[in-house]
C-alpha cells in the first residue's frame, strides 16, 4: 500500500497509557532501539512521548493515572511498573471541532471533561477506565490521504446484538448514514462517518477472539475468517513475519489479521 498522509478528517495520533513515572524507561528503550523519540510536554496535566511506527503511524504514550497494571501484557520483558496498560485516548483531527463534538455529546453519550488550546477532551459513559478521545481543531490543517500509515477507522465497543442495533437505529434517526451489520466472524459491525469524515465503527464484543483457539494461544497462528481462508497462501507469503517475546524458539509466526 502506498504511504498516506495524517491530516484533517483522521484519526492523529493512537495514545497507550503507561504509568506515572516510567516515560524515562520508555524514552530510554525507544532510543536503544533506534525509534526517534518527541517529547510531546504534558496535556491534561499527563506526560506525553511521541513516536511513530515505521510506516510513519503517529503513535503515543501517556504516563496516567489511568493505567491499570492489571490490564498490562507482562510476557514481553517489560516490568509491570512500565507496561503499556491497554487505550488511553484517540485523537481526532477536525477541520472544525463543533459537529464532531455534537455528535459525540448528544449522541454517542460522551461527555466533556477538558478543554485546552485547540483540544477538547471527552469521556465515554461506563465503569473506570471508560474510554478518552481528543478533538483537535486545525482549521488550518490539509485533509489527509489514507494510505500506510494511517489509521482507517476507529472502532468503539458495544456487548451485544441488541445494543448495537438500538445504536444503528439511534443514528440513522439523527440523520446518519449507516451501513447494514456486517458479520466480521469474531465480532459484528456497522460503520459510519462523523461529520469530520473519520469512519466510525461500532462492534460487539461477541462472539470473540477465542471461538477458534484458547484464550492462552491466542496470536500464535494465522487464523482466518472462512471467507479469507482461500487466500491463505497468498496472506501467508505477504503478512510480515512476528514473533512472539515469550516464545522459546526463534521460530516465525504471523500475527492474526481480519
Amino acid at each position: 500500500m502506498p504511504r498516506g498522509s495524517v491530516g484533517a478528517g483522521q484519526v492523529s495520533a493512537t495514545s497507550f497509557a503507561v504509568p506515572k513515572g516510567s516515560l524515562e524507561y520508555w524514552r530510554d528503550r525507544l532510543t536503544r532501539a533506534g525509534v526517534p523519540v518527541e517529547n510531546a510536554g504534558t496535556r491534561f496535566g499527563e506526560p506525553v512521548l511521541r513516536v511513530a511506527d515505521p510506516d510513519g503511524l503517529p503513535l503515543e504514550l501517556v504516563a496516567t493515572d489511568r493505567a491499570r497494571p492489571g490490564d498490562a501484557w507482562l510476557r514481553g520483558g517489560v516490568p509491570v511498573d512500565a507496561a503499556i496498560s491497554g487505550f488511553h485516548s484517540a485523537t481526532l483531527l477536525e477541520a472544525t471541532h463543533e459537529p464532531t463534538a455534537a455528535l459525540l455529546t448528544d449522541v454517542m453519550g460522551f461527555r466533556a471533561i477538558g478543554h485546552e488550546g485547540d483540544r477538547l477532551r471527552f469521556e465515554a459513559p461506563g465503569d473506570e477506565g471508560r474510554a478518552l478521545v481528543d478533538v483537535l481543531s486545525a482549521s488550518h490543517a490539509s485533509y489527509g490521504n489514507p494510505g500506510a500509515g494511517t489509521v482507517h477507522h476507529i472502532a468503539w465497543r458495544t456487548p451485544d446484538d441488541a445494543q448495537q442495533s438500538e445504536w444503528r437505529k439511534r443514528l440513522v434517526a439523527g440523520g446518519h448514514h449507516v451501513s447494514p451489520v456486517m458479520d466480521r466472524t469474531y465480532f459484528h459491525s456497522i460503520y459510519y462517518r462523523e461529520p469530520g469524515s473519520i469512519l466510525f465503527e461500532i462492534a460487539t464484543d461477541p462472539p470473540g477472539f477465542a471461538i477458534d483457539e484458547a484464550p492462552e494461544h491466542l496470536g500464535e497462528r494465522l487464523l482466518l475468517p472462512p471467507q479469507v481462508e482461500p487466500h491463505r497462501a497468498r496472506l501467508e507469503r505477504t503478512l510480515p513475519p512476528l514473533v512472539l517475546p515469550h516464545q522459546k524458539t526463534t521460530e516465525e509466526t504471523h500475527a492474526p489479521t481480519i
